[in-house]
């Protein structure tokens, strides 16, 4: 394979000449292991651990490299991570405010959500978030539309959700509608794959591949999905396209920012330019005109109340990362005070 082939573009090739690399070469990660990486250069497939500058370097888990990330090789370690175009990102789980990342350097993702109990536009919400936070373009997927004959009535919830978004309702497990998915796979471009455990991703990914690449798990009793894909992996189509696949997330801790919430929430956002206070919160102050249209039933109460839980929950992470930036300030002045008063013990000693 060619670099382009895996993706690689005018925009790499910028950051790679600036670069001295000797006898070092341009590489993608298809896997991450635990404290292994495979790599997929021009030529081979291999195995690299981070060398021990990068990893000292590199100041956080978060910055080691993701599927899909470029970076700098010689065939055993990787010496460099390059800027990523896109990322696709989300809180960690837990109590820290630390980010997570799933995918990089991703032209298109596909958000699949299962035409069943699946099916949740305050989910489709979140992830549309994360999406444009990242910096690439969303596509919603409505899978199993062989199993209900309301499938335009969801395709139409879900556009409503998210304004000036691609919508296709498909079945992999029958294969129709999969040529609406065509124009997003073009060679040497990049499609990450998210939804829910039990959406039919592994299906799809299989009907992508042209064989049964994924393991396929039945969804339980509850109907509740399996999970299937255990670990992130980048796989080329015969199309050309490469395709990253993610495991089912049950939990989408967000990860973006006030801009982006805007972008999700259009309707509002140009609503709320009409409003009498230019700091209003759209909760109870007059003048509001987003208030107006909620009670004239020109914003539904479902987008709305998603709206205000949503921005609520940015504002409170916006607070932790201060408050952890904060105390990591004052860690990193209590070690230089430290060190310093340990060097003039030293001094006065000798």
């Amino acid at each position: 394979m060619t670099l382009s082939q895996l993706g690689w573009n005018s925009v790499y090739e910028e950051a790679w000449q600036k670069k001295e690399r000797s006898t070092h070469f341009a590489a993608r990660v298809i896997e991450v292991h635990k404290n292994t990486w495979r790599l997929l250069s021009a030529s081979e497939d291999f195995l690299a651990q981070m060398s021990g500058r990068l990893r000292h370097r590199l100041a956080t888990v978060e910055d080691w490299p993701a599927v899909g990330d470029w970076v700098e090789s010689d065939g055993a370690a990787i010496y460099d991570v390059l800027p990523r175009r896109s990322k696709l990102s989300r809180k960690a789980a837990g109590r820290r405010t630390d980010e997570q990342i799933v995918a990089a350097n991703m032209d298109t993702v596909f958000v699949v959500s299962a035409i069943d109990r699946d099916f949740n536009l305050r989910r489709l919400e979140r992830y549309l978030m994360l999406i444009w936070e990242g910096g690439a373009q969303p596509v919603i997927v409505l899978n199993k539309a062989d199993l209900r004959e309301d499938v335009t009535q969801f395709q139409f919830e879900a556009e409503a959700a998210a304004p000036g978004v691609p919508v296709y309702p498909i079945s992999a497990q029958r294969g129709f509608g999969l040529e609406q998915l065509e124009p997003h796979l073009h060679s040497g471009t990049t499609v990450a794959l998210v939804g829910s455990s039990g959406v039919g991703k592994s299906t799809l990914i299989n009907r992508l591949c042209g064989f049964d690449r994924q393991a396929v798990n039945t969804v339980s009793e509850d109907g509740r999905g399996r999970h299937t894909t255990t670990s992130r992996s980048l796989v080329v189509l015969p199309c050309g396209a490469l395709l990253i696949d993610t495991p089912g997330m049950r939990e989408i801790q967000l990860w973006a920012s006030e801009e982006n919430l805007n972008h999700a929430f259009d309707e509002i956002e140009r609503l709320a330019s009409e409003c009498r206070f230019r700091d209003c919160r759209h909760v109870a102050e007059p003048g509001c005109a987003v208030l107006t249209a909620l009670n004239d039933g020109d914003v539904s109460n479902g987008r709305y109340d998603s709206y205000i839980k949503l921005r609520k929950e940015l504002a409170f992470l916006e607070r932790k990362q201060d408050m952890s930036a904060e105390l990591e300030l004052k860690r990193k002045w209590k070690r230089l005070h430290k060190a310093n008063r340990a060097m003039y013990r030293m001094r006065n000693k000798s």
